[in-house]
């Protein structure tokens, strides 16, 4: 698993600050989507495109990207709309974001507008009964090309930790998750989830004719660690919801410098 940046802790300080002066916390699922932030937000995504953080409890590295772009989004616990500082759902409710992405991705398709709409989910969601329909509703229209949504990407978290337990233990959804989406229609593929350089590939590089579906929406599988970055943090399933101590803090510092 690669190993961090300069980039990727300089995000992560920023992180932890800004949430720790706002009544944040959430720094397990935070710390794991860093990266993939980090691919979107500085090597991806143009204006014209959406994006959408389903897993809306890892909200703080998302408000310091945008922060850093110049918008000033309302530091809540999950994400509220407000599209004139870059959130363009309102999420927190797991399982919601995948079907807005699919709405939007259709709605550029209908309105004849450029870009891509870009969602990134938590692996927890993928239990959801919205998810499912969602990926299939994504592939109903691929054999016509005005309404196919080869506009939309969907990238999964995938930390193996859901809120309070490790997602084998509860509903192991991720699975088989690769095999059935491509198996549906969409183009799949599993990536490195700390390397930006291989998610921006990932998410940029053409379908392989032999390999891959064309025209189609694509799903990315990212492997992450939660709390990835900070020892007494990665692969814990109780740093989902809780606050670090003074000497935790100190820890998480040094081990961010």
């Amino acid at each position: 698993m690669t190993k961090l940046n300069e980039r990727s802790k300089q995000i992560r300080r920023d992180t932890y600050v800004l949430s720790k002066s706002n009544g944040g916390y959430h720094y397990g699922g935070s710390f794991s989507c860093v990266e993939i932030l980090i691919a979107l937000f500085d090597h991806v995504m143009t204006p014209e495109d959406k994006f959408v953080l389903s897993k809306g409890h890892g909200c703080w590295p998302f408000y310091v990207l945008l922060q850093e772009k110049g918008y000033q989004p309302r530091l809540s616990g999950h994400p509220e709309r407000d599209i004139h500082n870059g959130v363009e759902s309102t999420t927190g409710s797991l399982g919601h974001g995948l079907p807005f992405g699919i709405g939007m991705a259709f709605a550029k398709k209908f309105k004849g507008e450029p870009g891509r709409v870009f969602v990134l989910m938590g692996d927890g969601e993928t239990q959801e009964g919205t998810t499912w329909e969602s990926l299939l509703i994504g592939t109903k229209f691929c054999a016509d090309e005005m309404r196919c949504l080869n506009n939309l990407v969907v990238i999964v978290d995938d930390n193996r930790i859901q809120g309070s337990n490790f997602i084998s233990d509860t509903l192991h959804s991720t699975q088989y998750l690769d095999s059935v989406a491509f198996n549906i229609g969409w183009s799949v593929r599993n990536v490195d989830g700390h390397d930006v350089a291989k998610i921006t590939d990932a998410i940029n590089r053409p379908p392989s004719k032999q390999i891959e579906h064309t025209r189609t929406p694509l799903l990315i599988i990212a492997e992450t660690i939660k709390g990835k970055g900070v020892s007494f943090m990665e692969g814990q399933p109780k740093w989902h919801a809780k606050w670090p101590n003074d000497e935790e803090e100190q820890l998480l510092l040094e081990e961010l410098q």
